[in-house]
């Protein structure tokens, strides 16, 4: 079977410090592991390979040869595939969640605070990309490879004075069980600073294999929950109702089934399009199940040939990725990439890594985007990347509307 995969990055396997975790948690499932950066268990070795598949062969094929059904690959795919990922071999498996206390309640918020959230751009900032996207949109609008989406995302920077403690963190995020938390060790600084984590609390499944079965729940179309329970209900009803998201949503949902039909036997959408909520957002989901052609293939390689999907990125991709690039300050590194892992089957979940951010000792820096479409509004799109924020704020100790409270979004007029 062929796949439309990318070639790889070569560099030097990344450095780690020893015993970082890895793990992955949802409703569903545990997965929990250790990366070494020495001894039995080593970062991926990208000499000599020059793709994603020659690069994760070897491990498949002495994983396999020894029987071990602890050995994992996994770590996190960046949005843009020109750049160098971030896959280690894990020594681990299906077992208990590391620092939980099963069955109890989640570790309490501390009580010191945080700086202020220092949002890059600010609203105003953020506003004028949208609108600029929207002008291309329009210009472009009945031309043969149109700018039809771009998802265009922003940043939220928190500084504290101590280092985050990230088992209290994690207990807190994965109080939702609507979403799959994960901890992603991420290659160190040449500066030798603290170690690097990718740490989120996910919505969004880009692809699960097991055996012959494959299934992808990709979201696109959200609306913030509120307090209120008859409030509630009509942001739901609107989103539920608004052309806007659902055409949103039905480009994601073509661009999937368009990449994995050549490598299925069967595909299709049983369950139909329907309202799927966490605990901060609504959104409009439709979950894709199919049958492999040639169950062998690992599900690292089919999330490789997803991702990124127009959810995150846009359309055309490639189109959407250079504005992405233009108008975006701060670049997205593994934000909006996959996050993951494979058993030595080659069965395994990806996720989207989204409502995520990149931890560094006492600095966290927080990631959100909105998709933009014709009938974008702006100041609303604004508004929905701060509520997107709100899961992740919360679990550090600030209000979850922190990042609403930008004071150019009481300002600004639509538009």
């Amino acid at each position: 079977m062929t796949l439309p995969l990318p070639d790889a990055t070569l560099t030097e396997a990344p450095s780690l410090p020893p015993d970082q975790p890895f793990s992955f948690r949802n409703a569903r499932d545990q997965v929990r592991g250790q990366v070494c950066a020495t001894g039995p268990v080593r970062p991926l070795d990208r000499a000599g390979a020059d793709t994603l598949a020659d690069r994760v062969a070897p491990f498949f094929g002495a994983a396999r040869d020894a029987d071990d059904d602890g050995a994992l690959i996994g770590g996190a795919l960046p949005f843009d595939k020109a750049r160098p990922d971030c896959l280690w071999q894990v020594a681990g498996g299906h077992g208990a969640w590391p620092g939980a206390n099963a069955g109890g309640p989640a570790r309490s918020v501390p009580e010191r605070r945080p700086t202020r959230p220092c949002p890059q751009p600010p609203a105003t900032g953020y506003m004028d990309s949208v609108a600029r996207a929207l002008e291309i949109m329009r210009a472009e609008r009945g031309l043969p490879d149109a700018l039809t989406k771009v998802v265009l995302a922003r940043s939220l920077l928190v500084e504290d004075r101590m280092a985050f403690a990230l088992p209290g963190l994690m207990a807190r995020l994965a109080e939702d069980p609507a979403v799959t938390v994960f901890q992603v060790a991420l290659p160190q600084d040449a500066d030798g600073s603290a170690p690097r984590q990718l740490v989120g609390a996910t919505p969004e499944l880009l692809l699960r294999k097991r055996g012959d079965s494959v299934v992808s729940h990709p979201l696109a179309g959200s609306a913030r929950r509120l307090d209120d329970p008859e409030a509630d209900a009509r942001n739901a009803n609107a989103l539920a109702r608004s052309e806007k998201d659902r055409r949103e949503h039905g480009l994601v949902v073509e661009y999937i089934l368009d990449m994995l039909a050549p490598v299925c036997k069967r595909l299709g959408t049983p369950e139909g399009t329907a309202l799927t909520t966490t605990r901060s957002m609504w959104h409009i989901g439709t979950r894709i199940e199919g049958r492999l052609k040639d169950p062998e293939t690992p599900a690292i390689l089919l999330a490789a040939a997803l991702h990124p999907t127009p959810a995150v990125c846009g359309l055309p991709c490639d189109r959407a990725a250079r504005l992405i690039r233009d108008l975006e300050p701060v670049a997205r590194d593994f934000y909006a990439g996959a996050v993951g892992w494979c058993d030595r089957r080659g069965d395994g979940d990806w996720y989207v890594a989204i409502r995520c951010a990149e931890l560094c000792g006492a600095r966290a820096r927080l990631f959100a985007g909105a998709g933009i479409v014709l009938g974008s509004d702006p100041r609303a799109e604004a508004s929905e990347t701060g509520a997107k924020f709100g899961a992740f704020l919360s679990a550090l100790g600030l209000p979850p509307d922190a990042a609403l409270s930008d004071p150019s979004l009481h300002n600004q007029p639509n538009g």
